[in-house]
């Protein structure tokens, strides 16, 4: 670290339907899953009532976003139709907007019949774990409802993941697919961009520390950076534990992500990543 005006990403925005977000200070992005089988909170939040009770509590906590997914991306995820994942989606959209009206909310899917719903029922973000590799339609969805993308790096599908992970230089390879991803949505006019390393997703331990090690340098691409630590195995695996028993972990890397740039924070705690945006702020504002 150089100088404190290093610590965070020059300011950058986003546009959301008309309205600007500043991200010179980094946000928080809360993780609302709705599916059965997520590898920490599966079945916690998959019923309106406690989705809803869930969303307030994460607002009230400080949440900028509230992530929605409805698609379990675990390691080795059964796969569930399109049909059954705007099921358990939509009407959730529905209800939070009605009650939390001024909720940010991204959508956590890769598919675009299903971006495309939740678009439509008032969802403001897409935050596709494929970046477009697994359903070709997904570029020309977001470039049509001109909303912000945040496209991460994965190999293979949720369910064959880890087989794929294999890199001769983990870093590189990651820069060089998001330069492509890059160049292609901007020629389709898709300039709220959102960059995730994809911590988890078809990478070993070794991959991921390399990834957040090396975090500052994808300030190279000139976008927002956002970090998905939270509970994920390369911590608890690390620490001989479990993703129970992995919120302290999760606290010290999100502070090492932010310290290397991190914009977002996709976090189920939502009070200690605020708190970590706040101390880190502090201690680089002296």
């Amino acid at each position: 670290m150089t100088d404190k005006n290093t610590v965070f990403q020059q300011n950058k925005t986003l546009n959301i339907r008309g309205s600007l977000m500043d991200l010179s200070t980094p946000k928080v992005m809360g993780i609302l899953n709705l599916t059965p089988d997520s590898f920490y909170d599966g079945g916690n939040y998959n019923q309106c009532d406690t989705a809803l009770l869930q969303v307030g509590q994460m607002l009230e906590e400080g949440a900028d976003f509230i992530d929605i997914g409805a698609y379990s991306s675990r390691p080795g995820a059964a796969d569930i139709s399109i049909d059954e994942e705007k099921e358990r989606l939509v009407p959730v959209i529905k209800m939070i907007i009605k009650q939390f009206p001024h909720a940010i909310l991204s959508i956590d899917t890769f598919r675009a019949e299903v971006a495309r719903a939740a678009l439509e029922s008032g969802a403001h973000i897409i935050n596709d774990i494929s970046a477009g590799e697994l359903d070709a339609q997904m570029f020309s969805t977001v470039a049509e409802y001109r909303v912000p993308y945040i496209m991460m790096h994965m190999k293979g599908t949720p369910k064959t993941m880890q087989q794929h992970a294999t890199y001769s230089d983990v870093f590189n390879e990651v820069l060089d697919y998001f330069i492509q991803k890059v160049n292609v949505l901007k020629d389709l006019g898709v300039n709220d961009l959102i960059i995730d390393p994809g911590f988890g997703f078809a990478k070993t331990t070794n991959n991921n520390y390399t990834l957040l090690t090396r975090l500052d340098e994808f300030k190279i691409l000139g976008l927002p950076l956002l970090a998905g630590l939270s509970r994920k195995s390369m911590i608890w695996k690390t620490l001989g534990t479990s993703a129970n028993e992995a919120l302290n972990g999760t606290t010290v890397l999100n502070t090492i992500a932010l310290m290397k740039g991190a914009s977002i924070l996709r976090v189920h705690d939502i009070k200690p990543a605020v708190e970590a945006i706040k101390l880190v702020s502090q201690l680089h504002g002296l």
